[in-house]
């Protein structure tokens, strides 16, 4: 059955989507390996900091766990263009449970603190390829574009839980128990999806020819590159996602800062790092009702909006003030949502590895950039300036990528992608 979307579309429900074949077990498995990541870096940072007593020494855990993904999504997201996705995904999840079983040695051995933040940093290497695969196992779980659609939503929304979930596990397991146990439930995580994804994954061939050698690593990347620098459409989506993400990181990046010059207030600083998450989720379920056409034509105005809430910070109102803003500006985030499921569609299938790894690279770099930006900033003037600053240089890179937004390309993109297969789906 299919809702009555606002934008008048049939919009296909969350039920079907979850009653399509194979996707309900490829979601739980995908569940549980963002588990898996968070509680081995919260339990690694754990044993950082109880060896070293260093907040220096405990961020680096972080930072290790954030450098290899954008490394590995580049690199090795090729695999997924070589190899049948299933075996990607299987293979790197048990690559990355032998790193777990290495971890759980290093641990019980009092190993050196640098040795485990290399094993970290492979653990979070092995990874690289999984993004892209998944994206690629989810175009075909869903031939219908507009349930494709959905299921992207669906599981955009179930990431931002899934974070939340993984590390409030991997705080109550590393105070409550032990690091060993932690690592050991992580260790099942990836253990169970392996066999999940090997009994409901059907194996597909790769569609296009890769490259052999090293070299052909190299020429494989240099062409998603290509094509990306070529396509006007991807190259906007691409560039909106990026200048959008330094208003997404600023709040995050100096949220307890910001608290810790309102005197007698830090219990804030968690409650104000989770209202764009929060909006974000409230976000998502609004646009999600829209059907795909009126997704994509709300794109850029809700980008233009986004960082407008932030500015408030500046004038340093009351906390719940604040609070508000800071999940308006969250849940105006949910243009990424058309944004990234189109530009997922719009890759050819033969590229789609190469493509996605490189975006996600791209992606997951500037969220890094920009995080130790806005505490630069922040350190050199204050958290409530930061905070603006961030906003207004973020709002001048969206208005810079409207002003060459392909309105007419994207229009006739997402009517060829969504309209041509729903008119196949009727005449099924």
């Amino acid at each position: 059955m299919q809702q009555r979307g606002w934008g008048g579309e049939g919009v296909p429900s969350y039920r079907e989507v979850l009653r399509a074949p194979g996707f309900l077990p490829f979601f739980l498995a995908a569940s549980l390996s963002t588990w898996g990541d968070y509680i081995a870096r919260i339990t690694v940072a754990a044993v950082v900091f109880e060896r070293t007593g260093s907040a220096v020494a405990t961020a680096a855990t972080f930072a290790v766990s954030l450098l290899p993904s954008v490394f590995g999504r580049m690199v090795l997201s090729p695999f997924a263009d070589r190899l049948p996705y299933k075996f990607v995904l299987i293979g790197t999840h048990l690559v990355r449970a032998a790193f777990v079983v290495a971890l759980l040695a290093g641990v019980v051995s009092s190993a050196p603190v640098a040795l485990l933040l290399a094993l970290l940093f492979l653990l979070e290497l092995a990874g690289g390829p999984t993004v892209a695969a998944n994206q690629m196992l989810l175009t075909d779980l869903f031939p219908n574009r507009r349930l494709y659609s959905k299921a992207f939503g669906l599981n955009t929304l179930a990431e931002q839980t899934n974070q939340a979930i993984g590390l409030a596990i991997g705080g109550v397991v590393v105070t409550a128990a032990s690091p060993v146990q932690g690592l050991l439930f992580d260790l099942v995580t990836f253990l169970v999806a392996s066999v999940v994804l090997a009994i409901v994954v059907p194996r597909r061939d790769p569609v296009g020819l890769a490259q052999e050698g090293v070299a052909g690593f190299v020429r494989d990347i240099v062409e998603g590159g290509r094509h990306l620098a070529h396509n006007r459409v991807l190259t906007s989506l691409l560039l909106l996602s990026l200048t959008s993400t330094l208003a997404m990181a600023a709040p995050e990046a100096v949220a307890i800062p910001y608290v810790n010059t309102h005197a007698g207030q830090p219990g804030w600083g968690g409650m104000l790092m989770a209202a764009p998450i929060l909006g974000a989720v409230a976000g998502l379920l609004v646009v999600s009702r829209f059907g795909a056409e009126e997704q994509n034509r709300s794109v850029l105005g809700m980008a233009l909006v986004m960082p407008l809430p932030l500015l408030v910070t500046v004038f340093e109102p009351p906390l719940p003030a604040v609070w508000g803003a800071w999940f308006a500006c969250g849940a105006l985030q949910a243009y990424m949502l058309p944004l990234q499921s189109t530009f997922t569609l719009m890759v050819p299938a033969e590229l789609r590895g190469r493509v996605f790894g490189l975006a996600g690279a791209l992606s997951v770099a500037s969220t890094g950039v920009f995080y130790l930006l806005a505490g630069w900033i922040s350190q050199h003037t204050t958290p409530a300036a930061a905070i603006g600053v961030c906003a207004v240089v973020s709002l001048g890179g969206i208005v810079l990528v409207a002003a060459r937004w392909p309105r007419t390309e994207l229009a006739d993109a997402v009517a060829r992608t969504f309209g041509v297969q729903e008119s196949t789906s009727r005449a099924a």
